[in-house]
């Protein structure tokens, strides 16, 4: 990535970017290759997620990942370049891609700004390959034109844009100034009108695939479980929900965001109409300053009412065999897998409780140092997907579960996430999650079946996840 020191926010005249950029289009014709031009300024404070509601279009490429607790929101929309490739070697395939953009591209501001440089944010299917008539191919990868970052108090506005031989280098010039400008003095003056919107009210709520399916799906995976098939596995149940008017995907987010702090909100869409919404308590791997990050979440417990009730549930929960063994499971398959790529995992297995706002898991940190040459796409590869979310082992028990669901999970429980062009970025694992398209709503659920699971406890766990969703859904 060819990178240039200066303040674009200094930048005189709309007719010094051109002159840059036409300079920028000499250098594409040079390599016979467009060039990736990302532009990055430091910027008043701005809420992403707002600035992202204020402009969304349904028809429009965006992505937003909020987690409270950690200060970090990320919101892009419509699409500079993108890539979706289909096969078993996809996170190979986007890691090459990624890597050849970032040998073409141009990148300008500070770099020490957070953020510096083109972000790409991905979204992977659960398996690799989904139906025809999926709403998001087995991947998307893409670099928006417009990004705004806010993380440790720092707001950064980027504008990207791809400039080839023969493109017209003036309507690309008018496009970023009038981002940044709109960037500094940003207007949410249609607030109030969103505001006067009616309560959305569900009309209809259908099993999907029936109402008996999911109990006899435990059930059938109980046998293969004692048959020693697997040790274990994942199943989820989707309910399809119908309202009275549409789903607003960014709406229902900023509620999400603010009765989830410790968990990740997020939404992608696909510029077709569909986002795929949630807030996950779940990080699949993270990496920041040479540090690996991986959350073992496993084993579920309701809140209780009181706090009496509560620690009661949660001393439960701390002292389940079952759940505790589920908990195991998951914490030594990310272990061998991190190690099986080079890295030392430092700490032992010792959960904690990870509270949320209506159900508690055993949680662990699983933390390692980054080994040179490892990328952050060769860690999503061996961990997804994890038995939190798959099963073990993962080779005979996750190609049963598209049997025994009866529906295709599509990003349900796959890997979302954003790598920068440091190479650092995070994947969360897309659970809690629905599918918004208009009027129409997908809800998943997913619980662990092990010996010892009863079916009709699974579903009563299920509904307790569901639960959470359909409160701020509405």
């Amino acid at each position: 990535m060819d990178t240039i020191q200066l303040d674009p926010t200094q930048a005189k005249s709309y007719e010094a970017l051109y002159a840059f950029l036409q300079g920028c289009q000499f250098k594409a014709v040079e390599k016979g290759r467009a060039q990736l031009v990302s532009i990055a300024a430091a910027s008043s404070a701005l809420d992403p997620l707002a600035v992202l509601e204020s402009i969304y279009e349904d028809r429009q490429q965006h992505f937003y990942v909020e987690r409270k607790r950690d200060d970090v929101a990320i919101a892009g929309a419509e699409n500079a370049i993108s890539y979706s490739p289909e096969s078993c070697t996809r996170f190979k395939s986007v890691r090459d891609w990624i890597e050849d953009t970032l040998d073409n591209t141009i990148a300008v501001g500070d770099p020490n700004l957070p953020f510096f440089g083109p972000t790409f944010f991905c979204g992977f299917s659960f398996f690799e390959k989904v139906d025809e008539d999926a709403s998001f191919p087995a991947s998307t990868v893409f670099v928006p034109r417009w990004q705004v970052a806010v993380t440790g108090g720092r707001c950064v506005a980027i504008a990207n844009a791809t400039i080839a031989d023969g493109d017209d280098v003036e309507a690309v010039a008018k496009r970023i100034w009038n981002a940044n400008t709109k960037f500094r003095t940003f207007d949410y003056s249609d607030e109030e009108e969103r505001s006067k919107r009616e309560r959305l009210k569900v009309l209809e709520t259908t099993e999907c695939g029936g109402d008996s399916v999911f109990k006899e799906s435990v059930a059938a995976a109980l046998e293969r479980i004692s048959a020693g098939e697997f040790e274990k596995i994942v199943l989820a149940r989707a309910l399809d929900l119908r309202a009275d008017q549409s789903f607003h995907p960014l709406e229902i987010l900023n509620t999400l965001r603010e009765r989830y702090e410790d968990c990740y909100a997020f939404s992608i869409a696909n510029g077709k109409g569909q986002s795929f919404i949630g807030a996950s308590p779940e990080r699949l791997v993270s990496v920041s300053k040479g540090r690996v990050n991986v959350d073992v979440l496993a084993g579920t417990a309701s809140r209780g009412k009181t706090a009496s009730e509560d620690a009661r549930l949660g001393a439960g929960l701390l002292e389940s065999e079952k759940d505790r063994r589920e908990h195991q499971i998951v914490y030594e398959s990310v272990c061998r897998r991190l190690s099986d790529l080079g890295l030392i995992v430092k700490g032992e297995c010792l959960p904690s409780l990870k509270k949320l706002q209506n159900v508690q898991h055993l949680f662990v940190d699983v933390e390692a140092e980054l080994v040179n040459g490892i990328h952050l796409l060769d860690m999503v590869t061996a961990l997804h997907p994890t038995p939190a979310v798959g099963g073990t082992p993962r080779e005979a028990a996750v190609p049963r579960i598209r049997e025994l669901e009866r529906f295709d999970r599509g990003l349900y429980a796959g890997p979302i996430g954003w790598i920068n062009a440091k190479g650092e970025g995070e994947f969360l694992v897309g659970i809690r999650s629905a599918l918004v398209d208009g009027e129409k709503a997908r809800l998943y659920a997913g619980v662990g079946i092990v010996e010892g699971s009863v079916p009709e406890r699974e579903y009563v766990e299920t509904n307790l996840k569901f639960q959470a969703l359909k409160e701020n859904l509405l």
